[in-house]
């Protein structure tokens, strides 16, 4: 038995006031599988291509290896040359990802084969992000430090995407001082016995394909999956919710800037007792008693 997760609406349009009306103000997401189609990126855009325009890039990696106290935030594992990553992603299947890079700003003429789509949303023309991901990688449960909305468009193959409400953050064993919940935790197939705090979660699951546009709302938990090599442009807009817009300037002013100095002062120490903090504050608020 996974996670209780119900399949995301999925439309292949929408009209502006529909996405506002029935998605964007009630903050519920929903897959758009159309709304590429008149994108240039549409026909264009596959590994072979961001070879041909971004190959010579140097690239930073991530894996999946634990947080340790003495990388800094969001800091890369590794760096290599963007012809040889999509080599190692075509060849085999690989941990190493991609993570929030402006590649767009590394190389101006991809920004001519996508739209900024006018959906209801105000977005952010400076920060188109990109991910890339190898058969089998996957991204950690968390949610965005600035609580934007996000239009995630996916490229080349297909990936599954769990994501939740916020609401859902007392059941996902957040660690405390961060964006994520324990990374031992495989989203794709949870052990119950040793998370049971996730029984009572509820949120919801997608498969994007080439082309198709998963919204995201404010604040939502999200866990990507790869199932084939492929990749990812997110496009974003600030927060509507005051109490959102708040909770983002915290984050970015003053949790991230806590977070590292205790990384400094404590080292390993601080990470483990968050990790731990994460099981018995989840368990003490639910009375779940292992």
């Amino acid at each position: 038995m996974g996670l209780n997760l119900e399949q995301i609406p999925r439309v292949k349009t929408l009209s502006k006031a529909d996405f506002i009306k029935y998605y964007l103000k009630p903050q519920k997401p929903v897959v758009i599988e159309q709304l590429t189609e008149d994108w240039p990126a549409y026909e264009k855009w596959n590994l072979e291509y961001i070879r041909k325009m971004a190959g010579d890039q140097t690239v930073p990696l991530y894996d999946d290896r634990p947080v340790r106290h003495d990388e800094g935030f969001n800091q890369a594992h590794a760096e290599m040359k963007m012809t040889d990553y999509i080599d190692l992603l075509l060849e085999k299947p690989t941990n190493f990802r991609i993570f929030l890079y402006n590649i767009l700003k590394e190389v101006p003429a991809l920004q001519k084969d996508f739209k900024f789509p006018d959906i209801g949303l105000k977005l952010i023309k400076g920060l188109p992000m990109m991910f890339f991901g190898g058969t089998d990688s996957k991204v950690f449960m968390h949610f965005d430090i600035d609580f934007t909305n996000i239009l995630h468009f996916h490229f080349h193959g297909k990936k599954r995407c769990i994501i939740l409400p916020p609401d859902q953050s007392k059941y996902l064993y957040r660690v405390p001082h961060s964006l994520i919940s324990r990374e031992d935790i495989d989203f794709t197939n949870p052990d119950f016995d040793k998370w049971p705090a996730l029984k009572q979660a509820q949120g919801y699951v997608c498969e994007l394909n080439h082309g198709e546009m998963l919204y995201m709302p404010e604040g939502y938990w999200h866990y990507m999956h790869y199932l084939t090599p492929g990749f990812s442009i997110s496009l974003r807009s600030y927060p509507r919710k005051i109490k959102n817009l708040g909770k983002a300037l915290y984050n970015l002013l003053i949790m991230r800037h806590y977070d590292n100095l205790m990384r400094r002062r404590k080292g390993q120490e601080w990470i483990d007792y968050k990790n731990e903090q994460a099981i018995v504050r989840t368990h003490k608020k639910l009375g779940i008693k292992v």
